[in-house]
Parts: C-alpha cells; sequence; structure tokens
C-alpha cells in the first residue's frame, strides 16, 4: 500500500465565518458564537379543527404533508379525528431551498389514495425572521383552502419563520436532509442528544468472618470460602485457613457500583467439597440503597448478616428465622474515590464520586463542530458508496451527539456545546461514526467508526478561539490510513486564574487514591467493569448512545500487546534521553579539547562555582530560566494531534498490525502463532539480556563491602581509609579542583586504555554465577 505523504496528516489552522461574524474585540459575541450560522425555514404544524369527514360518521384520518419544492415532510396520522393535534416542527435549510412557496396540505389517509382536504400557502419572501432570545412565534389559525385556492372547510394551526439552528425547536425538528429516514426509531437515531455518564461508585466489601455454618459433611474440616456477586461482576475470597465451623477473612473485594443502584449485592459462604464441587453453605442479599456511604479513610461500622439457603426475592413473605449462621462485614459505598473508567493520561474528569467534596469550577470549556470535509464511503446503499456522518464528544459526565447528516462526504453540524471545568489537567475527545441504524430497529449493523480527535485543555490558551481542521486518523490492518478532517472551533475560558494555578499543586487524583491506594490490577479490573456499566447504560438511552461507540472512546483494548505501540514508546523514551545524550557528547568533546575557546570557558565558570559554591543552584536556575525565556518565541501555538510518526503508524509492518488487530484468545492460525511467539520471544530475550546486565551492576556495587571477593573488598576499604584521612586534611575547594581539572585534562594526558576505577569495578564479583 503506497502510503499517503506526511503532510496529508497534518493539522491546518482555518478562518470560518464564526457567529454570523458578529466580532467585538477578541471575545465573540452571539449565541452560537463558535459555529457558523445555518438558515432555516421552520414550520411548526400545531393543530387543525372542522375538518370535513368522508364518510357517514363525519370524521376523518388526517394528516399534514409540509412541500418546499422536491422536500416533503409528513406528520403522523390520526384515525377517525377531526379535532387532531399533532405539534411537530419541520425544518428545511436555506442552502438547499429550490422553491418560492411554501405548501402546507392537510390528506385523508385511504387504503386506495390519500383525499385533499385543504392546503395553505406562503410566500418565502413573506415569513418572518426570528433571532433567539426572541421568544417563540406564537401559531396563528389559518383558513384552509382548495386547489383553486377558494375557502374550503377547516382551519390548521401553523407557525412559519426563518431561524438558525441556535433555535429550540432545532434539536427535535424533522429535517429535510433526512427525507430518506422512514420510521421513528429511524428519526430518533440521527437527532442530536446530550447524555450523561451514570454516577460510579467503588463498592468495597470487607468480608470478616462467619460463624455456625452447617456444612452436609460433620466428618471433615470445610474448606470456606466467600463469593459475592454484583450484576456482571462476580469476586471471591481465599479459601480460611481456619478449618473450622467459624472462619475467618478479613479480605476487601472491590466492585463498580452504577447509581441508581438496580441490582443488589449477593454473597454466597461455599464449601469447597471437591476439586470441582462447591457446596452453598448459606446466602445473602444486600441492596445497595442502605449501605452507609463513605467519604474519608474512617471505618464504617461493622454488621453482622444471616445467612440462608434460599435469598429473599423482593416481594415475598419472609420467613421466620430462629437459628441462621452468620457472616460479619464491613460494607461501604466509597465516595472519596474516582471511579476510572477512562485512560488515567487522557481523562476528561477526576473528581470524585461524593459531590460534597468537589470544588468549584474554574472554567468553561466551549467546543463548536462545524464540519467534515473528504469523508471516506463507509457503506454502499442503492448500488453506491455513501457515509451517513455523526459527532460524539466526551468530556466529564456528559456526552454529546450531533445530529446525523444522511448521505454526505462533506456533512456540516455548526453544533456548539459547553461543559464546565474543574481542572485544566484533562481531555476532551471527539469522535466521528458511520450511522448505520438510519431504519430503525436493532438488526442493523455496528455504528462504524471514521476517527478520533483528542484536544488537552492544559496545552490551550485561556479566551483564545481555536480553529483548526483535525485530520480523521484510523489504523487498518492494511495501515494507517485518512478517513477525512472535522473542522473544530474549541475556547477554554478561564473564571479563576488563581485557582486554576493552584490546581497544578494539588494531587491529580483524589485524596483516597493515595491514603488506601488500590493496586494495579485492581484498577485494570475495575475501569473494565466501569467501561461495561456505562456503555451499557447508554446503550439503553432513547436514542441509544451504542457500546462500539462508548468503547471506542473510552479507548477499551488499548492496554492489549502492540508490537507498533512497543516500538513507539521505546522511541519515546529515547527522546526523552536523547537530551541527557546531546550533554554526554558536548561533554566528552569538552573534555576532549575538541574546541578549545569553548574549554578554557569552561575552565574559568568551574573555578568560579568552585571557589563560591553558593553560586551552583543560582547558575543553574537562572540557565532555566532563560532557556524557558528563549524558547517561548517558539511556544506551539496549534492544539496537539494524532501524529502517526510517534505512534509509529507510518511504517508499521502488516503482521505487527495483524497481530495488533487479533483477537484476544487469538484467532489466527497456528504457524502464524508460531511465528509471532518465537518473535516475541526473540525480543524477551534481549529484554532479558539488558536486565540482566542492570543486576549485574549492582550486585557488583554490593559485593564491594560484602567480602564475596576477599581481596578486592580489602583494597576498597584500604582506599576508604586513605580518601577518609585525605578529604579530613585537604579542604573541599582543593579536592574539587584537582578532581575537576583532573576530568577535563587535554587529550596528550589522556590513555586510550580504561581508568583504574573503572578496571577495578569491572572485575568484581556478581551472581551471574549462581544462574542455572
Amino acid at each position: 500500500m503506497q502510503r499517503p505523504p506526511q503532510e496529508d496528516f497534518s493539522l491546518k489552522e482555518t478562518n470560518p465565518h464564526l457567529g454570523g461574524g458578529k466580532v467585538t474585540g477578541d471575545k465573540l459575541t452571539s449565541t452560537y458564537d463558535l459555529v457558523e450560522q445555518m438558515q432555516y425555514l421552520y414550520v411548526r404544524v400545531v393543530k387543525a379543527k372542522d375538518l370535513p369527514g368522508k364518510d357517514v360518521t363525519g370524521s376523518c384520518d388526517p394528516y399534514v404533508e409540509v412541500r418546499l419544492g422536491n422536500y416533503k415532510g409528513t406528520t403522523r396520522h390520526f384515525e377517525k379525528k377531526s379535532n387532531p393535534e399533532w405539534n411537530q416542527v419541520f425544518a428545511f435549510s436555506k442552502e438547499r431551498i429550490q422553491a418560492s412557496v411554501l405548501e402546507v396540505t392537510v390528506k385523508d389517509k385511504d387504503v386506495v389514495k390519500d383525499d385533499f382536504i385543504g392546503r395553505v400557502l406562503f410566500d418565502l419572501n413573506e415569513i418572518p425572521k426570528r433571532v433567539p432570545p426572541d421568544s417563540p412565534l406564537a401559531p396563528q389559525w389559518y383558513r384552509l383552502e382548495d386547489r383553486k385556492n377558494e375557502k374550503a372547510k377547516g382551519e390548521l394551526m401553523l407557525a412559519v419563520w426563518m431561524g438558525t439552528q441556535a433555535d429550540e425547536a432545532f434539536p427535535e425538528a424533522w429535517h429535510s436532509d433526512a427525507a430518506a429516514v422512514s420510521g421513528a426509531d429511524g428519526l430518533a437515531n440521527i437527532r442530536s442528544k446530550v447524555y450523561l455518564s451514570p454516577k460510579l461508585w467503588y463498592l468495597r466489601v470487607n468480608v470478616i468472618e462467619a460463624q455456625d455454618l452447617q456444612p452436609s459433611d460433620k466428618s471433615r474440616f470445610p474448606e470456606v470460602f466467600v463469593k459475592a456477586i454484583l450484576g456482571n461482576q462476580a469476586l471471591r475470597t481465599r479459601v480460611s485457613m481456619s478449618k473450622s465451623i467459624n472462619p475467618m477473612w478479613n479480605e476487601d473485594l472491590m466492585f463498580v457500583a452504577a447509581d441508581p443502584f438496580e441490582e443488589p449485592l449477593i454473597l454466597s459462604v461455599e464449601d469447597r467439597v471437591a476439586p470441582n464441587k462447591d457446596e452453598v453453605l448459606g446466602r445473602c442479599a444486600i441492596p445497595l440503597q442502605y449501605v452507609d456511604r463513605r467519604l474519608d479513610h474512617k471505618p464504617v461500622s461493622t454488621r453482622w448478616y444471616n445467612l440462608e439457603k434460599h435469598v429473599i426475592v423482593e416481594g415475598e413473605k419472609k420467613k421466620e428465622v430462629k437459628f441462621a449462621s452468620k457472616i460479619h462485614m464491613r460494607i461501604c459505598l466509597e465516595g472519596g474515590y474516582h471511579v476510572l473508567d477512562e485512560s488515567t493520561h487522557y481523562s476528561s474528569d477526576l473528581r470524585p464520586t461524593a459531590k460534597q467534596l468537589w470544588k468549584s469550577s474554574i472554567g468553561v470549556l466551549e467546543l463548536g463542530i462545524l464540519n467534515a470535509q473528504g469523508l471516506s464511503p463507509m457503506k454502499t446503499k442503492d448500488g453506491r458508496a455513501t457515509t451517513d456522518a455523526y459527532c460524539v464528544a466526551k468530556y466529564g459526565q456528559k456526552w454529546v451527539r450531533t445530529r446525523t447528516i444522511i448521505d454526505s462526504f462533506a456533512p456540516k453540524w455548526n453544533e456548539q456545546y459547553t461543559w464546565e471545568v474543574f481542572d485544566p489537567c484533562t481531555v476532551v475527545t471527539i469522535g466521528v461514526f458511520d450511522n448505520c441504524h438510519l431504519q430503525g430497529g436493532d438488526k442493523a449493523g455496528r455504528d462504524s467508526r471514521i476517527g478520533k480527535v483528542r484536544i488537552r485543555l492544559s496545552t490551550l490558551e485561556t479566551d483564545r478561539v481555536y480553529t483548526h481542521s483535525y485530520p480523521l486518523l484510523v489504523l487498518h490492518p492494511s495501515g494507517v490510513k485518512k478517513m477525512g478532517e472535522i473542522h473544530l472551533a474549541v475556547r477554554f475560558t478561564c473564571s479563576s486564574l488563581v485557582n486554576m494555578m493552584h490546581m497544578y499543586s494539588q494531587p491529580l487524583l483524589p485524596k483516597m487514591h493515595y491514603i488506601h491506594p488500590l493496586t494495579v490490577s485492581q484498577l485494570d479490573s475495575l475501569r473494565h467493569q466501569a467501561t461495561q456499566i456505562v456503555s451499557i447504560r447508554l446503550s439503553r438511552a432513547e436514542p441509544p448512545l451504542r457500546k462500539e461507540v462508548v468503547e471506542y472512546m473510552l479507548d477499551v483494548g488499548s492496554h492489549m500487546w502492540s508490537m507498533r505501540r512497543s516500538k513507539a514508546n521505546f522511541f519515546r523514551i529515547m527522546g526523552v534521553l536523547s537530551g541527557l545524550i546531546a550533554v554526554g557528547k558536548w561533554f566528552d568533546q569538552i573534555c576532549n579539547w575538541k574546541n578549545p575557546i569553548t574549554t578554557v570557558l569552561i575552565h574559568i565558570l568551574f573555578l568560579i562555582l568552585v571557589m563560591y559554591p553558593e553560586l551552583i543552584l543560582p547558575t543553574i536556575f537562572l540557565y532555566l530560566f532563560l532557556i524557558g525565556v528563549w524558547y517561548y518565541r517558539w511556544r506551539p501555538r496549534h492544539p496537539p494531534h494524532m501524529d502517526t510518526r510517534l505512534s509509529c503508524a507510518d511504517n508499521a509492518h502488516p503482521d505487527e498490525l495483524d497481530e495488533e488487530f487479533d483477537t484476544f484468545p487469538t484467532s489466527r492460525p497456528a504457524d502464524i502463532v508460531r511465528m509471532r511467539y518465537d518473535r516475541l520471544r526473540s525480543i524477551a530475550g534481549r529484554i532479558q539480556t539488558v536486565v540482566g546486565d542492570l543486576a549485574t551492576q549492582g550486585e557488583r556495587l554490593q559485593s564491594l563491602l560484602s567480602w564475596r571477593d576477599p581481596r578486592a573488598t580489602a583494597l576498597f576499604v584500604i582506599f576508604c581509609l586513605v580518601a577518609a584521612i585525605v578529604l579530613y586534611v585537604t579542604p573541599f575547594q582543593v579536592v574539587a579542583l584537582l578532581t575537576g581539572f583532573y576530568v577535563l585534562r587535554h587529550p596528550r594526558f589522556r590513555y586510550k586504555l580504561p581508568s583504574v576505577p573503572l578496571n577495578f569495578f569491572r572485575r568484581l564479583p556478581a551472581r551471574t554465577d549462581c544462574m542455572l
């Protein structure tokens, strides 16, 4: 596959006509000031009265047809009703208007052919304009006319006006560019919506002990453990070490729970009677609504719970229990943690769960989703390629979804959204998807991903409007592919500069993450559970934000092994170390007198710093200050974006990409898996060698005083004694000067052989001799 040129993947600054051009100074002043204004003709069909009937009952099955040129929208129809109410809004894009007259027709639904009842005609030149925050236009009664423009029986209540996408009727309106979409479900799937993630809690279950268990086999010591189930999550304790009917564990189990709590926590105490056979000794169900909520590290009180053979389902009559086994636990909902459903590297929210612990916001993030250009065809419809694109943006608990633009490779959304910002070191994510559910129902395919953009707020200047066209890059098994470009306008407004600067001194996560930290494996497992809960809850909304969309936005699966990502991380480490390597090379040139003038100046600077050591730290910080000021003129003026070269996506081997897209567990043939396993072994062998070399150097340091090599340790101990005496009687400045001048000595006084200390160090023993 021929690789596109690198400039195709670059970020482009744009100059759109935002907010209708109402600019005052640096800030724009209009309701939708980060998007281009789009003009629409709105028609609100409210109701009708006194419609004529077609049969002896005098009733009809009315509906309204709104026609403008080639575009036609219809309301739902009512059966046997002369005074129907619809209250539906139709929106026609002014760019696509190809007529001078708007025709609103009332028809009577019929099996063979719909009957004409009457119509109202509007001249487009006479339609009023409305600009929010003006109040909505009041609907009026219009007398129906027949085809000859003479008065007919019946009246229709309408409101017709010209407006923009800032109109409150815009989100729920039927749009002329969606005329091909059929059914209520299909229309619901193309509208813009705002979603909220469920409120997530960590549930801590501290299983302490159980008493008076009654195993069926009294002749053996029970091997007891506790299994806890919450929804799709199941965890278990270890088998108790106390082999008795009163076992103890004192073990924590962590779950993720979503508010409102729909499912109880079910605990069962089980006895392992055989390797693959467990006997349930008792169960209990605990509704989470009644569980204590903890905001800090203070422990909540413990409770004893009855264990029963049969868990009482809600609504059943509970039998009186005279004797029951009991389990002792401490259960609480942790409000002091932030439930991680995103990677910490690009998290959009870092606040704790409990609202009482939230701090005041520091600013506002405004995002204008303008348009996209050059989108790739995602599917075929009626024999031709097409794309039905929509955007999803996620920041904090708020998800937004734009309307779907039907059959367009250059869709224009021009929708603006706002979020409160509580931490500048967060990331907003914008994804573009192809809608595969235009006909409604769940039988359609998955919504295809077109691309994704991440913007870190801390890289933005406050109160500045950033308008850029971002490349939409997606990694395919065949390589990286540009799927188009998305045009965004972003503004981060700071309400309190002092509060924002103060945030840089605060911990990234809430205090409980540091007072009672969770293990890495716990965090990975809990993050997986949190993403599953969020995707399930959002897929149940109307219209649903589908599972594949949520998982792509939350980067589910990003922790899987990838040769490409491993190479990229290695080169990132080398990039970080390149500065140190450059300093080392420069110092080597100084020591070898490559530039005698520079070396002499370094000698003078070294002499001054040794004679006046109080200047060392001020000199270092002054130097860093000057470097920062010098680099200010070359500061980045654009937000960062996806970098194919940094990601090693532009030159990845096809087999490495195929391995990255493989399922887990693998679905590839045995010979390919064997080849990849051998490749992984060779890489791991090299890493193993490097780790072994590092361990060897550390063990040589330890062996200096361990007397493993008695002669080497004796030499080192004698050297330490002599050095202590010499350094005691010699001023420190003299020692520092002699050492510095020795290191910077002229090449004429150097030898190509290794130095004596290095020779001595390399001869020290390590534990490699003891390795099998």
